[in-house]
């Protein structure tokens, strides 16, 4: 594990640690955060901790084309059931992932300090958000990091308020990235979730080689 100054580069993410903890510290400058996503290290910490830094192995990612879409799933779709929107509430969207409370988890990774350093990498147009509405309102929502030049898009936090919402927004923005020719969507660790989505686990070698 490295311990990071405000001028540091990132350490190679082959030597993080066993859990994926690669570096403690930095800060969360825009430059910094789009290194770290563009070399495969994401931030991820609760409130009063210093920032840390993971880059775990193996890596859950989603490849396009292998979406899975469930019967429920694809009725919803056919009676449009949700209308969704990209990049028309940012902030209310990363606000609401914060917000949402999480089985086994006690409080939440995104903090005031990560608010607000995502918001302004939206502003520079690498922060990427779905909005997902029910007669016009904004019932569910997710947020990543898109990689354009290098055809990647990095999941961080998906919220829903009524049943399947995130879930309808996620499977709209797959299909909207497949058509972009986007490889691979980074969704950094296993959940059964996304194992129902179409997720595997990868190699940290291998992610890293999209990258």
């Amino acid at each position: 594990m490295y311990f990071l100054q405000p001028n540091d580069e990132f350490p190679s993410p082959n030597l993080a640690d066993v859990d994926g903890l690669l570096a403690v510290g930095g800060d969360l400058s825009e430059q910094r955060l789009i290194t770290a996503y563009q070399s495969g290290i994401f931030p991820w910490y609760e409130k009063g901790q210093p920032i840390l830094w993971w880059s775990p192995d193996p890596r859950m990612v989603l490849f396009p084309e292998n979406i899975k879409i469930s019967k429920s799933m694809r009725k919803l779709f056919r009676n449009e059931a949700f209308s969704v929107t990209y990049n028309q509430n940012f902030e209310e969207v990363i606000k609401q992932c914060a917000q949402i409370k999480r089985e086994g988890q006690q409080g939440t990774w995104i903090t005031e300090e990560m608010i607000k350093a995502y918001i302004a990498l939206h502003k520079l147009g690498v922060a990427t958000s779905v909005e997902v509405w029910q007669e016009e309102v904004l019932v569910g929502g997710l947020y990543g990091i898109y990689l354009r030049e290098k055809q990647v898009f990095c999941g961080e936090s998906m919220f829903a308020k009524i049943s399947n919402a995130s879930k309808y927004g996620f499977i709209s923005l797959v299909q909207k990235l497949k058509k972009e020719h986007v490889k691979l969507i980074d969704c950094q660790v296993y959940t059964q979730h996304l194992e129902r989505l179409g997720a595997q686990e990868v190699s940290r070698a291998e992610f890293l080689s999209y990258l």
